[in-house]
């Protein structure tokens, strides 16, 4: 170290702190950090660093923590069928999945709830949707509540529809722990693919208590930059309309999915139960 920053700092630790170095820095020095994500794709649960697959598991389940989650769901369409390694951008995308955003080029209608091609049967051959419903989040793993955080994102079947046997699609898993005045970054949740489902497909439950000396630590990971970009969405748009792009939609989420059930929300119960609560009620069953 230089002598100047010897005398304004110190000795080499003081110069790092817990997070280590901000974004900023890195991003200047050239040494940025990758984007790391959760893939479905395959029925397997895959690890990507900057748009590489680095490792994948065998196992059907895994334990996460949700550290922050997209308020609404998202869409985007893409013009003709998923093709594997062609990154493409989408002719039209909504970040709330209630009306294109301002950028888009050339809207496919006024509002989502309008337009044909979310409507049911829309999508390629005559199932699902053409227009794609997913949902942005980002996780840590329970046993390294201050390592990578990674984006998950769920298609619309691992998102929506019903509880089966103490196992829910995302959304109405977090109604449930809403329903129990528990908020989900206090929960360790566990992930485990649908066997019964033809598409890759992931349900949740309730896996245990994050530890107390730990919510800081998950407070502190939702406020990092890598949640708030890993529940954002960034589209990618090439100079030609429909072109290949740097970016575009992860591959999992452009495969085969279905419009999603609606339900009616679940109002948060008044009285407090903690998270110990949730998780026996769930192992009852």
């Amino acid at each position: 170290m230089s002598n100047d920053l010897v005398s304004l700092f110190g000795n080499s630790s003081d110069l790092v702190p817990i997070e280590g170095l901000d974004d900023d820095t890195l991003a200047v020095a050239g040494g940025a950090r990758q984007n790391k994500r959760i893939s479905i794709k395959g029925g397997v649960f895959r690890k990507y660093a900057g748009g590489k697959e680095i490792g994948a598991i065998e196992d059907r389940h895994m334990n996460i923590i949700f550290v922050k989650m997209a308020h609404k769901a998202s869409r985007m369409f893409y013009d003709g069928a998923y093709q594997e390694g062609k990154k493409v951008s989408p002719l039209c995308w909504s970040t709330d999945s209630e009306k294109p955003d301002a950028d888009v080029k050339n809207p496919c209608a006024a509002s989502c709830g309008d337009c044909p091609k979310s409507v049911k049967g829309s999508g390629a051959q005559g199932t699902g949707t053409a227009c794609r419903l997913s949902w942005r989040t980002a996780v840590v793993l329970p046993n390294d509540p201050s390592g990578d955080v990674m984006q998950l994102v769920l298609p619309a079947t691992s998102a929506f529809g019903k509880e089966d046997n103490g196992r829910w699609p995302f959304r109405p898993y977090i109604q449930h722990l809403a329903s129990h005045n528990v908020s989900a970054g206090r929960v360790i949740t566990r992930m485990a693919f649908d066997t019964k489902s033809p598409t890759p497909k992931v349900v949740f439950s309730p896996a245990g208590k994050v530890e107390d000396s730990d919510l800081p630590i998950i407070a502190r990971q939702a406020k990092s930059p890598a949640a708030e970009n890993a529940v954002k969405m960034n589209v990618f748009q090439s100079d030609n309309e429909g072109g290949e792009a740097e970016a575009a939609q992860p591959a999992d989420v452009r495969e085969e999915i279905a419009e999603p059930t609606k339900r009616e929300s679940t109002s948060a119960a008044s009285t407090d139960k903690n998270v110990s609560d949730v998780v026996k009620k769930w192992a009852k069953k």
